[in-house]
């Protein structure tokens, strides 16, 4: 029986139907299935700019099909917006209120199953998150990504843009009229970011899990394929219903391991790490995501090429095949094509049965005899800087920075390194130290955007490095490692670093080490003295008491009220 069944069917139930009837539902829509569409629309969030257009589709397809849909709203903040000040503590913070949320909405209404309505970089994981720990029907369906804007340094421009001209115009490398000049045409429509950062990485990997439906991570924002794909999801979830497929029976190991050779032949989001390790604890998988990052990114070839590691943008992928190409070429030999989806068939039926819209370019895919390269786009680090782990993006920045020793400068928050950069005093053969950062103690292990687009824009992108507990932006290349693990506040390594120290990165080795003799690093250690928590009210007093390490997907970690 269809949860919803239990408290609208029988005479004692009245109750129940007078509310519904109170808002316009009849008898007969009270006796279909009920559909939740946890709609996170927003005016504050281009991403999401669309979703009352895309909402109305499903809606369309879901009564279609014999449904009743209910819709609710769901909060979603845009990355972009709180970036560089004390918004961005919250963005990681909110995924799990985004996951608790869709939650309680599922459970207090008993939906009987849910359509996810969301495109940026937490929404999707939160999304993600929530359908596995519930285990009802759920298709996430994102908006779609906005276009390219007018071309700037070689490329169409983005948001993003501006901050790397900003950098270029405190070095003195553009005119103020040629800044200016991007406000109003780096971002010519709605939808998630033109590039592959965070947001169209987790869209396009919820596509690759299985989650959602082929073709409907990245269509384009504005295009008539995104509403035709919005009214098949609602068809489609009530298939899902009738039979009885819920997110448990899609989100497996198996799929977990899809989506992350998906990552790596694309060369995806860091923060992708994080992230499917958070999604897979809530399906209560045994899947150890790190370590299959680690392994998988020796094997898995890249395939796939979007900015920021070339010029051609998510749209352009689209147009390629986009991901359904993209995990064809991988063939079985790197993908488990027996997994199952939210089309009712598993992934290599619908490799078999879809239909490109557009010929490759092989601009942004190629085949496995002739892949971008030979490892995947992303690798875990290790060393006694990164004990745990630091995760890096060598699939976005150039082969000669693989190996990178350099100079230590160090900064305790994000925005003292910003302002040493746009100053002048972080020079080549830097490695900039952010530290204090990560999830504890940033509290919500901000992102580093800025900084890492500072140096580009001052033209040392190629010639320094950064290293963080922290994150970064999807849209951030150059030579950076984020997520260190054990993060400063844990009394990790990077806490004890100094000025002038010698970092080395190696890729190729997997390494992150400090020069430094290990007595040395032992003294430093035991002089070190946890700081006080920034945050000691509220949602992010809360968080930075139960917040995991970013290994382990920096989730709300249940098991330290047992210590508090």
């Amino acid at each position: 029986m269809e949860r919803s069944k239990k408290f609208l069917t029988g005479l004692g139930n009245q109750y129940y139907r007078a509310t519904y009837k109170s808002m316009g539902f009849t008898s007969d829509d009270l006796t279909r299935p009920i559909i939740g569409i946890a709609n996170s629309w927003s005016e504050s969030d281009p991403g999401h700019f669309n979703l009352r257009q895309v909402a109305q589709r499903v809606r369309d397809g879901v009564y279609r099909a014999g449904g009743t849909p209910v819709e609710f709203g769901v909060i979603g903040g845009c990355d972009g917006m709180a970036n560089g000040h004390v918004g961005m503590h919250y963005i990681l913070p909110h995924r799990e209120l985004i996951a608790n949320s869709i939650e309680t909405m599922a459970q207090i209404n008993q939906f009987d199953a849910l359509v996810l309505l969301g495109s940026c970089d937490k929404i999707v994981p939160g999304m993600l998150m929530a359908a596995a720990r519930l285990d009802i029907p759920c298709i996430l369906l994102p908006g779609g990504p906005m276009e390219g804007g007018k071309v700037f340094d070689g490329r169409e421009s983005d948001q993003t843009s501006s901050t790397e001209a900003y950098g270029m115009l405190s070095a003195g490398k553009i005119t103020e009229e040629e800044y200016v000049s991007l406000e109003d045409t780096a971002c010519p429509g709605c939808g998630s970011c033109s590039y592959l950062g965070t947001a169209n990485t987790m869209c396009a990997l919820s596509e690759a899990l299985g989650m959602t439906l082929p073709d409907a991570s990245l269509a384009p924002a504005t295009s008539a394929r995104r509403l035709a794909l919005a009214e098949e999801t609602g068809v489609k979830i009530m298939e899902l219903v009738e039979k009885e497929i819920t997110a448990r029976k899609v989100i497996t190991d198996g799929s977990i391991r899809n989506a992350i050779k998906a990552c790596m032949a694309m060369s995806g989001s860091t923060n992708a790490v994080m992230h499917l390790t958070a999604i897979a604890h809530e399906a209560e998988l045994k899947i150890d995501v790190l370590s299959e990052f680690d392994k998988l990114s020796r094997t898995t070839p890249q395939v796939a090429k979007m900015n920021p590691a070339c010029n051609f943008n998510v749209i352009d992928f689209f147009h390629d095949g986009g991901v359904m190409r993209m995990m064809e070429n991988l063939t079985r030999e790197h993908l488990d094509y027996d997994q199952m989806t939210v089309t009712g068939h598993t992934i290599g039926e619908n490799i078999t049965a879809h239909k490109y819209l557009y010929p490759n370019t092989g601009r942004t895919i190629r085949t496995l005899s002739d892949p971008f390269g030979f490892s995947g786009g992303v690798a875990v680090l290790r060393g006694n800087l990164a004990p745990n782990t630091g995760i890096t993006k060598p699939g976005a920045f150039d082969k000669s920075l693989h190996h990178f020793e350099g100079e230590a400068i160090c900064f305790d928050c994000e925005e003292d390194a910003e302002e040493a950069i746009l100053a002048g005093k972080v020079h080549d053969g830097h490695v900039v130290v952010i530290r204090y950062e990560g999830p504890k103690g940033g509290p919500g292990m901000r992102e580093m955007y800025k900084a890492m687009k500072y140096l580009y824009g001052r033209g040392l992108s190629k010639t320094t490095a950064l290293v963080t507990d922290g994150r970064f932006s999807g849209t951030n290349n150059g030579c950076f490692v984020g997520h260190i693990s054990p993060e400063a506040a844990e009394g990790g390594p990077i806490a004890i670093v100094k000025d002038g120290d010698r970092v080395c990165i190696d890729v190729d080795s997997r390494k992150l080490d400090l020069l430094v003799p290990q007595e040395e690093i032992d003294a430093r250690l035991k002089e070190w003295k946890r700081p006080a928590p920034k945050f000691t009210r509220g949602w992010l007093g809360l968080y930075c008491k139960l917040a995991a390490s970013g290994s382990k997907g920096a989730i709300m970690d249940l098991d330290k009220l047992n210590n508090l």
